[in-house]
């Protein structure tokens, strides 16, 4: 299998059945649409991989992914069109993982957020290092909960530790994302990649069909619940035309608390 020369990210095969995807833009491996994209379209190509039995995802240097750069977050406040072409590309990333057989190992690094934490998530063993900080920051953007939380969240921590994490926006470490079971494991942060290795290889050479199986049963609870995800989309979609989220953004950009107290909206 070829793999197009990306941006952001960085293929290696570091065991036998093994890919290892490394995000790399800057120092918090933040995202612009090009390296957006890419990671929602670089399931499809490893589906077809013979040479691919499990894959990890990881981040270059002390980040995972810090989420979407500030100039996508704008243009996507600022341009309806640009707005409509994120949500079409946060909606097939969320797809394209659900649908994914080969089975997927997440080495949480660092910081987490946006669409890199969706694809954290949404892996089949996430292994989070002690010093991760996990955070969902849509509702302090001004914006619900969209790209994968509703659909995922409740079922790893329950509904009454989704709620709270989601719509607080609390950071979480990887030793509390362990203890209540947003994660699978949590390692010591100089054993990370080594635990995902060891987890990738494992599966790599387990019976293919029944791995994929298994985990094709076990998604059928998000397929059930697609609706739900569908909605939250909609709803952070909308909340992008409106004035919370050009509230948040602002506050975000001048590194300061948003107030949205002030605002002249109505709450639907």
């Amino acid at each position: 299998m070829q793999y197009p020369n990306y941006a952001g990210l960085k293929l290696d095969r570091p065991a036998p059945g093994v890919l290892r995807i490394t995000m790399s833009r800057g120092k918090m491996n933040t995202m612009d649409f090009e390296m957006h994209h890419d990671l929602t379209e670089i399931w499809k190509l490893i589906d077809q991989d013979d040479e691919t039995r499990s894959v990890i995802l990881t981040g270059e240097g002390r980040a995972f992914s810090g989420g979407g750069d500030f100039a996508l977050e704008q243009k996507v406040v600022s341009d309806p069109d640009f707005r409509m072409a994120m949500f079409k590309d946060g909606r097939e990333l969320v797809r394209n993982l659900v649908e994914f057989d080969k089975p997927i190992i997440a080495a949480i690094n660092g910081a987490v957020a946006g669409a890199g934490l969706a694809a954290a998530m949404l892996a089949d063993v996430s292994i989070a290092a002690k010093r991760a900080k996990i955070v969902d920051g849509h509702t302090r953007l001004g914006v619900a909960a969209g790209d994968h939380a509703t659909l995922i969240w409740p079922l790893l921590c329950g509904m009454a530790k989704a709620k709270y994490y989601l719509l607080a926006c609390e950071p979480i470490t990887g030793e509390e994302a362990e203890r209540i079971g947003l994660v699978s494991l949590c390692v010591e942060d100089d054993e990370l990649q080594a635990r995902a290795l060891a987890v990738a290889t494992r599966l790599a050479n387990g019976a293919p069909s029944a791995i994929r199986w298994t985990k094709r049963s076990l998604h059928l609870w998000f397929k059930q619940a697609w609706p739900i995800f569908e909605a939250s989309m909609a709803y952070e979609m909308m909340g992008f035309g409106g004035r919370e989220a050009a509230e948040g953004l602002a506050a975000w950009m001048e590194k300061r608390d948003p107030q949205f107290e002030k605002l002249k909206t109505f709450p639907i």
